[in-house]
Order: C-alpha cells, then sequence, then structure tokens
C-alpha cells in the first residue's frame, strides 16, 4: 500500500527534510535547512528553546452521545467519567488479555463529546475496535483525521512564541487543559501538551489553518523545525512510552510501569487480566545504562551476564544528546529488575555489561 502524505508534505520538501515511512505516512526524520542541522541540533531547540512537528499522521476520534462516559468507561484503561471537563487523560485500550490494542489522550470537552488522539498506525484498527464493542450503547463514533491538521509546539519557549498569534492568555493553561481558541483569527483546539517532556502545545485545527500557522511559525518567528527523529530521542529521554516498543498487543500496561493510567474501581476491557498480571508480574519495564561502549537498539536481547540466558530486550536504545552515557528502555524478567544489577545486551557478536537503573532521564518541565 502506498504511503499516505500528510498536509505538509510539501513543506517538509520544501525544508529539504529527510523523509521516511512512518505509521503508514511519509514524515520527515530531520531536517537539513539551516547552518547547523541534524537530530542533536532539532533535540536541544525542544531543550532549550522550541521546537516545531508535524503530527498532522496522528487519528481523531470523536465519541459523542448520551452514554459517552459508561461506553468511554468501558473501553479505556483510566476513569474518563471521573476525569474533569477540558483536560487530557492519558488512557489505553486494551484486550481481555491485558495487552494493548493502542495508547491515546482523551479530550474529554464534556460528558457527551469526546475526542479520542490515538496513534497513527492503529487509526483503523482503533476505529474498527470502538466500532465492534458499541454493543448497546447509544453513542456516535466518527473518524475525522483526514479533514484535522495538528502541529506541536514544544519546548521552553513555546508560549512566548505562540502568544504573538493569539488574543487568549495562554499562561492561565494548567497542563493537560485545553480550550478552543483562536490564532491568526481561526478557531483551533489548544493544548497545554506533548510528548517531549518540556512545556508546549498541541495545536488542532481545519488542514488549511495549520498550514497557514505552520507557514507563519517557520517563516516570520524562524522556529526550527524537528523531524521524528528528535521525537523520538526527546519523548524517550522524558521515559514516555511508544507503541510497538515499550507497549504493544503483546505488552500488558502493568509489566510498562503504566498504573497509573488503570482504574481497578471500574470495569472496563481486560481488567481482569491487568489484575492478575499485576499480582504475578513476571517481567517489567527499566531503565538501562550501558557500562561499557556501545549504543543498545530496540529488539537487542538482554542476558543473564554470568550464563549468557535471555532474560528480556531492548525496547528503545540511544545515546542522547548532552548526555555522556548511553541508556535504554528495556523489558527484564522481574528478578533482574532491581536497581544496580549488571546484566548483558548482545550487540551483534558481542556481550556489553550495562546496570539496572531508574527510567528517570530527565526532570518533565511541564507548568502547574
Amino acid at each position: 500500500m502506498e504511503a499516505k502524505k500528510t498536509i505538509l508534505y510539501d513543506r517538509h520538501l520544501k525544508y529539504n527534510a529527510k523523509m521516511v515511512e512512518f505509521g503508514g505516512f511519509l514524515m520527515p526524520i530531520e531536517y537539513n535547512y539551516l547552518s547547523e542541522n541534524g537530530l542533536s541540533f532539532e533535540h536541544m531547540a525542544v531543550r532549550c528553546d522550541c521546537g516545531l512537528f508535524d503530527v498532522s499522521h496522528m487519528g481523531e476520534i470523536y465519541v459523542s452521545g448520551k452514554y459517552t462516559m459508561k461506553y468511554l468507561n468501558y473501553m479505556i484503561t483510566s476513569n474518563i467519567e471521573k476525569a474533569p471537563c477540558n483536560r487530557l487523560t492519558y488512557g489505553l485500550f486494551c484486550m481481555e488479555d491485558g495487552c494493548v490494542v493502542d495508547d491515546l489522550m482523551v479530550y474529554k470537552y464534556t460528558d457527551d463529546y469526546v475526542l479520542l488522539v490515538v496513534n497513527a498506525s492503529n487509526v483503523d484498527k482503533d476505529f474498527e475496535w470502538l466500532i465492534s464493542h458499541k454493543g448497546n450503547f447509544d453513542v456516535k463514533i466518527e473518524n475525522k483525521s483526514a479533514s484535522i491538521g495538528q502541529i506541536a509546539l514544544q519546548g521552553p519557549n513555546a508560549i512566548k512564541v505562540l502568544q504573538n498569534l493569539t488574543k487568549f492568555d495562554l499562561s492561565s493553561f494548567s497542563q493537560m487543559e485545553f480550550k478552543e481558541i483562536e490564532i491568526l483569527n481561526k478557531k483551533m483546539l489548544v493544548s497545554r501538551s506533548g510528548y517531549t517532556g518540556e512545556d508546549g502545545f498541541e495545536i488542532y485545527g481545519k488542514n488549511e489553518d495549520i498550514i497557514d500557522l505552520f507557514d507563519c511559525l517557520v517563516e516570520k518567528y524562524k522556529v526550527r523545525l524537528c523531524g521524528l527523529g528528535c521525537r523520538d530521542t526527546l519523548r524517550f529521554e522524558a521515559s514516555m512510552p511508544l507503541y510497538g516498543h515499550e507497549i504493544s498487543d503483546s505488552i500488558k500496561p502493568v509489566e510498562a510501569c503504566l498504573n497509573y493510567a488503570i482504574a481497578y474501581d471500574k470495569d472496563f476491557i481486560g481488567k481482569d487480566a491487568l489484575l492478575y498480571t499485576k499480582e504475578h508480574l513476571t517481567r517489567k519495564l527499566v531503565g538501562i545504562e550501558l557500562i561499557d561502549r556501545g549504543i543498545a537498539r530496540a529488539g537487542y536481547e538482554l542476558v543473564d551476564i554470568n550464563t549468557n540466558e535471555p532474560i528480556g530486550f531492548i525496547t528503545t536504545g540511544y545515546l542522547i544528546p548532552n548526555h555522556t552515557e548511553a541508556l535504554a528502555l528495556g523489558f527484564v524478567d522481574i528478578k533482574y529488575a532491581k536497581m544496580n544489577t549488571i546484566i548483558g545486551i548482545k550487540i551483534r557478536h558481542n556481550i556489553v555489561k550495562a546496570k539496572i537503573r531508574d527510567r528517570k532521564f530527565m526532570i518533565k518541565k511541564y507548568v502547574k
């Protein structure tokens, strides 16, 4: 199947982006249009200034109707019914066996009108999952992904830049709050959120309006464009899970240390399996720091340092910009999950020594 293009595809080519296929879309991995280019510069721009991401590949599914809360509380692990309006909630769709269909952000406008933002590669699967479990719930489910554009402005100076384009006082936003406001005199949905560990905003609007906003931010305010490469290093440094790596249809969120997104005081698909796994945990997602030279990549095998017996696998690994040590996330058998346990990583034909550490590779810089 031919890869799709986001509404900003032509802009990526204009700014000399290296394009790759991701989630069924052609997306920029990094850009080459400034005197200093590459993943490290894009990563540090977000950490020290601000950067702009095209996230129009993400999916937007709306659920509405009288029984929206009861339906979504059954479908999603977190408690949407108790969540306040105009705030985001992180949650997961799980199968009966507790493994993950997808993770998502829930934008609760009212008790009977909700936006679900899902991963690009899972839009069709998620939509079918929702429809197939609708049952007797009186709700309307609409996939509006094709008509909605999305960009993310991330970094400590994101608020200064965006404030130039709206009369709304952005400082009144708390973390994970959202509202429909005017930007460039056009109505857009703006949330104080992101997937980088920095302060920032995710902005949704009509396709043509998002293109205009993108152009303004790049051309007038000279915001650095950032690709999927640094999006991954940033979310990894902030220890945020990525579908297909730290969570998947063969991984349970309990194993991935996502208990905060699971409300066991209500019924939802997969609850019994997750309760059982919680009580009988056999593996766990951990932070890993390499002692020997090397970089651990996704899929590399973890072994007992003494016997070379398999004990787990790497989900993500990098030498992150501005770090001296190579870091990774990975699943290990529970008996190896204790802090400072020495393990081995199979890198090509060598066993590289590493140690178990916490997953806190940085302090997140969110507003209160």
